[in-house]
């Protein structure tokens, strides 16, 4: 009771305190967006991920990609920020941790917020926006420690929210997809739940975030029609914006479905997914869609390769490269440093930090508290 009436006595001062930190990040749905995008594993799946996403007129399309605490190679990863330079795409860049013996998930530690900062402060981005996700999918055991634990994960957000802000104002802080069929089991949690958990751990949680993720996969079993609605379909990211209105997530905040596709022999997917962009994903909310998974020939996700074991692309992948796209416009930084063998030197940036409240991004004015 204690703490629930001091957290409640810091919410209502927050509301009266004026912030002093300005959010610099841009809507990217105010410039001319190309929304095609690709999930990928290994960097070397680069150009063609850029053959796909920037075809028929695009540029600058998406590429979801994944680093671990044990992959923060600062030269390796400039080299390849160099090449998405080059090949005109916006990388959205999942952090995750180390797996261990177990075959699950570490649970993030808070220590290593500041080294992800810096780290991935130190790379080239190629726009302003430096899009960053917060881990996979915490409704699953196996993705957070083997448990499941809402409270650690908005706590966990929190802090990793801060230290992004801290290093740049330029970074784009994106929750983690969560798994939306996922029941109630000693395994997993339904998401309605995890989602109220957070909530009521952190009543401000849904508004720390400059955009909202979303793993909307057509279910059931990946076999779902391009047509169905609700939370276990392709339109599942509007379930969660109609769901978290009452959370406080902002209504008209940006939409990034960095997960999604059919993994069922049933399923027409190139027709599948083509209807789907064509309609399911046609809204203006939608910055960006990348599927799971260019190339991705072993157990588990085999079913969800566009690209065979002997290195030719199955009928989805030529169907979404004949597609015309928009030539992409993203707001660039004001000087993109191509790294060659020495690092880039943090800026210095200063703030006076007035409001340790996480406040509603500026950009979405739909929101209101109390």
């Amino acid at each position: 009771m204690i703490k629930r009436l001091c957290f409640f006595s810091l919410t209502l001062v927050f509301l009266f305190v004026k912030p002093s930190i300005t959010h610099a990040i841009e809507n990217p749905a105010e410039r001319p967006n190309n929304k095609f995008g690709i999930h990928i594993i290994d960097e070397n799946d680069l150009e063609d991920a850029a053959n796909l996403v920037n075809s028929k007129g695009g540029e600058w399309g998406y590429v979801t990609m994944v680093i671990r605490e044990d992959e923060r190679d600062l030269k390796r990863w400039q080299q390849v920020f160099n090449k998405i330079n080059n090949l005109k795409l916006i990388p959205l860049v999942r952090i995750a941790t180390t797996i261990n013996q177990s075959g699950n998930w570490e649970k993030p530690k808070a220590e290593e917020s500041k080294k992800w900062a810096n780290f991935l402060n130190k790379l080239p981005w190629p726009t302003k926006n430096k899009y960053v996700i917060l881990f996979n999918e915490p409704n699953h055991k196996k993705e957070w420690g083997n448990e499941i634990s809402p409270e650690e994960y908005a706590k966990i957000s929190r802090i990793y929210w801060e230290e992004f802000k801290k290093e740049s104002d330029d970074f784009f802080v994106l929750p983690a997809g969560f798994d939306l069929s996922a029941p109630d089991s000693n395994e997993t949690m339904k998401v309605e739940n995890y989602f109220r958990a957070m909530y009521e751990f952190d009543n401000l949680i849904f508004t720390i975030f400059d955009g909202w993720t979303s793993h909307s996969y057509p279910n059931p079993d990946f076999c779902g029609s391009p047509n169905d609605s609700g939370k276990n379909s392709v339109r599942g990211f509007l379930w969660e914006l109609n769901f978290l209105k009452n959370f406080n997530l902002p209504q008209d905040i940006p939409i990034f479905i960095t997960e999604t596709g059919w993994g069922c022999s049933k399923a027409d997917y190139p027709s599948y997914l083509k209807q789907a962009f064509e309609k399911a994903w046609q809204d203006k909310q939608i910055i960006a869609v990348t599927p799971f998974v260019l190339n991705y020939n072993s157990h588990p996700f085999k079913q969800f390769s566009w690209k065979n074991p002997d290195g030719s692309y199955k009928p989805v992948y030529n169907e979404i490269i004949k597609i015309p796209k928009i030539k992409g416009d993203p707001k660039k930084p004001e000087t993109i440093k191509k790294i060659k063998n020495k690092p880039l030197l943090p800026e210095l940036i200063l703030y006076e930090v007035v409001d340790t409240r996480i406040l509603p991004n500026f950009l979405y004015p739909s929101l209101k508290l109390g």
